[in-house]
């Protein structure tokens, strides 16, 4: 294990650790929990994302003909709301990013929400199998750091 490779990325070099310094180890070492520090935070920023799109699949269930008239509260920010009345039960208005709306019927718009959500959830399954190879590669190298560092406590104790 103290060799390393990525074998989603052939374009990368394969690193024999025990050959690096434990000054070079460090800097990997630290590059390491850097991209494991990004990778943490997109999951979280997913995990998010995704829990939006499956909350906003889950208010178009109440969107039904029977609804037409009755009182709703209207967001205006994430924590403002204004009174008003549902007049459209069959089109919604679905925000599709940077400020665009795109004006659905109520089954497309459900369609639209359960396709994001799975995306969302591929893309952060794909970010949760790189973090692991990558906290593999991180717990190796403090394996070898470990190694070394015993070593020069040997080498200064005979």
């Amino acid at each position: 294990m103290s060799t390393i490779s990525a074998s989603e990325a052939p374009h990368l070099q394969q690193i024999d650790l025990t050959k690096l310094s434990l000054q070079q180890l460090t800097l990997l070492k630290q590059q390491l929990d850097k991209e494991l520090n990004v990778f943490q935070d997109s999951l979280q920023t997913l995990k998010i994302a995704q829990s939006k799109f499956q909350e906003s699949g889950f208010c178009l269930d109440k969107v039904t003909p029977e609804a037409k008239g009755k009182e709703i509260l209207v967001p205006l920010t994430e924590s403002m709301y204004v009174p008003g009345r549902m007049s459209d039960t069959e089109n919604v208005l679905v925000d599709i990013g940077t400020g665009y709306f795109v004006e659905k019927n109520v089954e497309d718009a459900k369609n639209y929400f359960s396709r994001r959500v799975a995306y969302v959830t591929e893309q952060m399954e794909k970010i949760q199998v790189l973090g692991l190879e990558k906290s593999k590669i991180r717990d190796a190298t403090i394996d070898v750091m470990s190694m070394k560092i015993q070593g020069q406590m040997q080498k200064e104790a005979a």
